[in-house]
This record gives C-alpha cells, structure tokens and sequence, in this order.
C-alpha cells in the first residue's frame, strides 16, 4: 500500500506542476490574453474554498462519491484537450478538474494517514514533490506545444486515477468505514486555529506568486532563482522523508515553530534580497514554513476531528483555497504600488498566523485539562 500511496503522490502533484507551470503559457500560445487566462485558472482556488461546504449538510465523500470524482477529473482532462480553443468551454473544464481533484486528495490523505500513520506519511508524501520536481526540471523540454503539454496532463491524470481507484478499494471497508459520521466540525469555537491556517497560506502569497519577480528585479539571475526553487524543493523533501520523530512531539508547538519560522523567512527576504547566502538559508527553513506546517496541520485535524474526511477538505478549501486566492490578490495589488514591501507584509501576516496559533494553543491545553 506504501508504494501504491507513493506512486499516486508523484502523478496527483505532477499533475500539479504540468497545471501551474505550462498550462498557462499553453492558453498563451493558442492565443488567450492575460485576463482570460487569469479568468479561467482563478476558478480553482474558488472552487476549492467553496466545496467543503456542500458536505457540511449530511452529504458524505464515500467511496462511491469518490468515483464519481474520479470520471469527473478523467472527463475533464480530456475535455481541456478537445476545448482548448473554446473559452467557456475551458473554463467549466478547469472547474470541474478542480473539482475531481479538490475532493480525491483529502479522501486519499485520510488513507495515508490511517495507513502508514503520522510518522510514515511524509516518505510516501516526498514523492507527490519528486513529481512535481520531475515535471519542472525534467519534462520541460518535452512540453513545448500546447498539445504535448495536454497529452502528459491526460496522461498523468489517467494513472492518477488508476492508483487512486486501487488506494480507495483495497482500504474502503476497513479504513473508513468509522466515516460514516456527522459534521463535528465548530468553526465559531475553533475559529483561532483556523485564522491561523488560513493566515499561513496567505503569507505564501508573496512567495508563490511573486519571488521569481522579486528576486530578477533585484539583479538575481533567473537561472539562480530557479536553483532557489529547486533548493527549496530538495530541503521539502529532506524534512518530508525524516519528520516522523517530529510528528511524535505536540502538534500545535509544531505549528507555532513553523508559523514563526515564516516570519523569519519573508523578514529575511524582505531586508537581504541580493544575498545569495541568506537566500538559500530563507530557502532551507522551506522545510519547516511548508513541509513540516503541512504535514503537522493535516495530522493534527485528523487527530482533533472525528469526521476526517471533512477536516482535510476543509484544510484543503480554506487554506489553499481561500488563503491561496487572498494571498494572491493581497500581493498582487502591493506589487503594483509597493513592490519592494511585500515580503516585509508577508512576514506580518505570518506573524499574525503565530499569534492566532498560539492563543489557540492555550485554549487547546485547557480542553485537555478539562478533559
């Protein structure tokens, strides 16, 4: 089963990286501007955010669901193939692949959990960052049309698919069937640790959207940019492959740490943007602002929450979703007037995110006290 969860990992992220780093220059080379291709990839966040909500009202994410999702992604892939030229077309195509994927990977993450447990996850997690690695350093000189680009997207969409069906069946009965539960999900009274995910994502929105931006306008080379990317891949990997210890000590500590450590990382890029040396240091601490907070976030709903299943889709939808989609028009509006604050802003925002975990900390140990 590890090597099954292993291998879904690598193509659901390649996936992944085909999606963010050439489908958009794909639009671009058949002839989309910029607003339309900025129209049609804003879906998915959006879709994301929103549909953890339609299961808070007695709907269940079982495995039958589960295939549903499956065909919906496998049609939708081939639907991106047929209407590349049609906007419209496209745009329900990419809402219906965010769907299939938004709903796959918290079912299949609730699998890896309660297979390999906490302290295996990260080593069969490492490969979905292979995959993307893969993509980007790897089969970029084979993507170089709009139609190679989609072959390898339906491609790695199928085997996604395939592993996931296999992943679901072999577990279903004995795995989830405890899933089988109402929504116990309390935003209101919860609501500090979920600001704080939620404010942790939105800091990355500087990072993600614009650090190659940043680092070029700064007199960086785009090639060492890229070598800071990898950088930051490698070290992700490092720390997902030998976490386990760590995911054995309490889980909110280990969301302050990581909370805290991107603070210092966007405060380091903000004052040091043209040390290299500093770079790679702000690039290394990847391993605990993303690696680590991922998997000690995902670990630490699953521990709290009885319903699963539904705490990993709202994770999914409210922090790469909601915080992905504020994060980056926040950033992208300050780059337009204040280009050389946003990592100093980013570095706020995460120290907001520490703050919030931290008083969430001291309301979880008093639940514990009660309990």
């Amino acid at each position: 089963m590890q090597i099954l969860l292993a291998i879904f990992y690598f193509f659901y992220f390649g996936i992944v990286g085909i999606y963010i780093i050439f489908m958009p220059k794909v639009l671009m080379m058949v002839g989309y501007s910029g607003s339309e291709i900025g129209i049609i990839f804003a879906a998915a966040p959006l879709v994301r955010f929103l549909l953890p909500f339609a299961f808070t009202r007695g709907l269940e994410l079982n495995f039958q669901r589960f295939n549903v999702a499956l065909a919906i992604m496998l049609t939708s892939s081939i639907a991106f193939y047929l209407l590349l030229h049609n906007f419209w077309g496209l745009f329900f195509a990419n809402i219906m692949l965010s769907v299939g994927m938004s709903l796959i990977l918290p079912y299949v993450e609730v699998i890896a959990l309660e297979v390999v447990k906490k302290e295996g996850y990260g080593k069969v997690r490492l490969y979905g960052s292979i995959g993307f690695v893969f993509v980007a350093l790897l089969l970029v000189k084979f993507l170089s049309s709009a139609e190679i680009a989609l072959y390898y997207m339906m491609s790695f969409v199928f085997l996604t698919a395939v592993l996931a069906f296999f992943i679901a069946k072999d577990v279903n009965k004995k795995a989830l069937k405890k899933e089988k539960i109402p929504n116990d999900i309390t935003f209101v009274a919860d609501y500090k640790l979920w600001i704080g995910l939620i404010l942790m994502q939105v800091s990355f929105g500087a990072f993600y959207n614009f650090f190659t931006i940043y680092e070029t306008d700064h007199g960086i080379t785009l090639d060492m940019t890229i070598y800071l990317w990898t950088f930051g891949v490698l070290v992700e990997i490092m720390m997902l492959f030998f976490q386990g210890r760590l995911l054995r000590l309490n889980l909110v500590l280990l969301l302050q740490i990581t909370t805290f450590s991107a603070v210092v990382r966007w405060f380091l890029v903000y004052l040091y943007p043209t040390d290299l040396a500093i770079l790679f240091f702000t690039q290394s601490l990847h391993a605990l602002s993303f690696a680590l907070f991922y998997s000690a976030s995902i670990s630490y709903l699953h521990q709290i929450y009885a319903n699963k299943v539904l705490a990993q889709q709202f994770f999914s939808g409210l922090t790469y979703g909601l915080g992905g989609l504020i994060g980056a028009l926040i950033f992208g509006y300050l780059y337009d007037y204040f280009p050389q604050s946003i990592f100093l802003v980013a570095a706020f925002v995460a120290l907001a995110a520490f703050i919030f975990i931290t008083l969430w900390s001291r309301d979880a140990a008093s639940r514990d006290e009660i309990g």
